[in-house]
């Protein structure tokens, strides 16, 4: 017969106070309740708490995984750098990737992520199109060599994720896999209990033209996003675009060269002319990854948007102080009107339509008012160069966008053919034509996602968990240490056991007060309280944890009552 876990056994050592080295709600909250150790910067060790919660996620990853084909194995975690080196990538990741010599000089890396393993797995085994598409995807820890590991499981060195590759003859079923996969996360998501918005967002490292992040929204979020609610349009802030809306500045529309002593900021501009800094023009000069000087103009109000920057630019850096005078510029008085030859000009999309800009003079101590493109200054590409902010118009209804930050928990991207020609990973058309595979990639941040809930759901008291991935979904207090009121609870938790319920049962010799303090902190989702008073006079008080409700029960329907309640709430896996 299945019995209740005691909590006297339960290896969940708390904590009275926040510990210093956390700084974020779910960092504190999983220290101070027992379940997660620090073994050294970025490493933790999960204690019975977190580990059933995580298996509890793993399980509804692999549910919606398996519901939609994928098929579950699992890679080495070392992985040899010759796949990386045929990807171009060894040097690329640069000193995030963990990397080891064994005892005979051969290089290996502990995998960060594995689309250059699954694609070195299929490509002597995937060679007919009757064989396509396939679908593979595995729960294992990554590693990655966080120069400042922070924020407890948000950003540490080793990491628990799902990651799955698909393998594709064409575009349209790549497409398939990509849109089933991301209904599969937003159902991940709203299982375990997680608001979080699909946004736009850049593929970085992994590569790939098209990618949607699932972000958990959370004032402690390290991603930034905005986002329409009247279109839907969500994206993070190195993805996002936008029709800026930008003012003409002062003047006839006439070049005027206008003396400006000392005023090299774009708010000191502002000021001295009197109208909003969307009306000037921030100039911004850098070296590209050529090593050709540029001169990259946004609007006032904005900044420079380094992704996309470096989509334009390559391996870009700002001008120093040294490149700047052997270049000609002038710091704080840099504009589109005279400058010295060879020095390109991009200007960013919002302005293409502005005709009367007021911008540096390429001379100290002075602006012009009034420049207008075509006629003062020729443009040399127009690109989006600006991080879109909360206010600007959403790209597709106009409406003003809304910010929020946000916690990465899942990315889908269409990766193409970039592994897969590399590393020839190539199949044989039904035309009897050799290609390369066209492959897509999936991953869930399991132990991230753990963060997130906490994130999510929390009060002054401690965790507050849904019930799908609560480590334990009731627990039973006994407020005396002996007597018929406790054994009256105890039999409550191991009927409760046994009727499939996970269940706690405190039974340990304290105070009420440390017992609901502790259960409050540990966040399971129906408190049972069973003492003397309430045993004489035939009922226990049931506590919701989320809403902070009670009321008496029968102690001869309490069970009955509570295994009904958390069987409605468990959001079975609808298939």
């Amino acid at each position: 017969m299945t019995q209740a876990m005691k909590m006297s056994r339960l290896y969940a050592p708390t904590l009275k106070e926040d510990p210093a080295e956390a700084e974020l709600a779910s960092h504190k909250l999983m220290l101070r309740a027992g379940m997660i150790r620090k073994a050294a910067s970025g490493l933790y060790s999960y204690l019975p708490l977190a580990w059933r919660t995580l298996r509890k996620i793993e399980a509804i990853v692999r549910e919606e995984m398996d519901g939609i084909g994928a098929q579950e194995c699992l890679l080495p975690i070392l992985i040899p750098a010759e796949y990386w080196h045929e990807s171009g990538r060894w040097d690329a990741y640069g000193p995030e990737m963990m990397r080891v010599t064994d005892r005979h000089g051969r290089e290996f890396c502990l995998g960060p992520t594995h689309e250059e393993g699954f694609t070195d797995l299929i490509r002597n085994e995937l060679k007919s199109y009757k064989q396509l598409p396939c679908t593979l995807y595995q729960i294992q820890d990554k590693f990655r060599d966080e120069m400042r590991p922070r924020f407890g499981l948000m950003r540490g060195r080793e990491f628990i994720m799902k990651d799955a590759y698909s393998f594709s003859a064409t575009q349209e079923s790549l497409q398939v896999i990509y849109d089933d996969m991301k209904g599969a996360y937003a159902r991940i998501c709203e299982r375990c209990g997680v608001h979080a918005l699909p946004v736009a967002a850049d593929s970085g490292e992994i590569g790939g033209d098209t990618s949607v992040e699932f972000m958990a929204l959370a004032d402690a979020g390290e991603a930034a996003l905005v986002y329409c609610d009247d279109c839907g349009y969500a994206a993070d802030e190195e993805a996002a675009v936008s029709t800026v809306a930008v003012s003409e500045g002062p003047g006839s529309g006439e070049l005027e060269r206008v003396y400006t002593p000392g005023l090299g900021t774009i708010e000191a501009v502002a000021e001295f002319f009197g109208f909003p800094e969307n009306g000037t023009r921030k100039s911004l000069a850098l070296i590209d990854g050529e090593g050709k000087p540029v001169v990259a103009i946004i609007p006032g109000d904005h900044e420079l948007n380094e992704i996309k920057a470096g989509k334009a630019f390559g391996s870009f850096h700002l001008m120093t102080e040294e490149e700047l005078n052997e270049t000609g510029l002038h710091k704080g008085f840099i504009g589109p009107v005279n400058l010295p030859e060879g020095v390109r000009l991009v200007c960013d999309e919002s302005l293409r339509a502005s005709k009367s800009w007021t911008c540096g003079a390429n001379e100290v101590d002075y602006h012009f008012t009034g420049a207008c493109p075509g006629r003062d200054f020729e443009v040399d590409v127009w690109a989006d160069l600006v991080t879109v902010r909360e206010g600007d118009p959403c790209p597709h209804c106009g409406r003003p966008l809304k910010g929020a930050r946000g916690i990465e928990v899942s990315q889908v991207f269409q990766l193409g053919t970039k592994y897969s020609e590399a590393m020839g990973a190539t199949f044989v058309g039904e035309d009897g034509k050799e290609r390369p595979l066209i492959m897509g990639c999936y991953g869930v941040g399991v132990s991230r996602t753990l963060s997130a809930v906490i994130e999510q759901h929390n009060d002054e008291n401690g965790i507050i968990w849904p019930v799908q991935i609560a480590p334990y979904e009731v627990s039973v207090i006994a407020l005396d240490k002996k007597g018929e009121a406790f054994d009256a609870a105890s039999d409550l938790a191991d009927k409760l056991a046994a009727e499939g319920i996970e269940t706690v049962f405190d039974d340990r010799a304290e105070r009420p007060g440390v017992k609901f303090a502790d259960n409050d902190l540990m966040g399971f989702p129906y408190q049972i309280v069973v003492g003397k008073r309430g045993f004489k006079n035939g009922t226990a008080e049931l506590k919701n944890r989320a809403t902070g409700d009670r009321e008496d029960v029968a102690l001869d329907e309490v069970v009955a009552k509570v295994a009904a309640l958390v069987r409605a709430e468990r959001m079975p896996y609808a298939g």
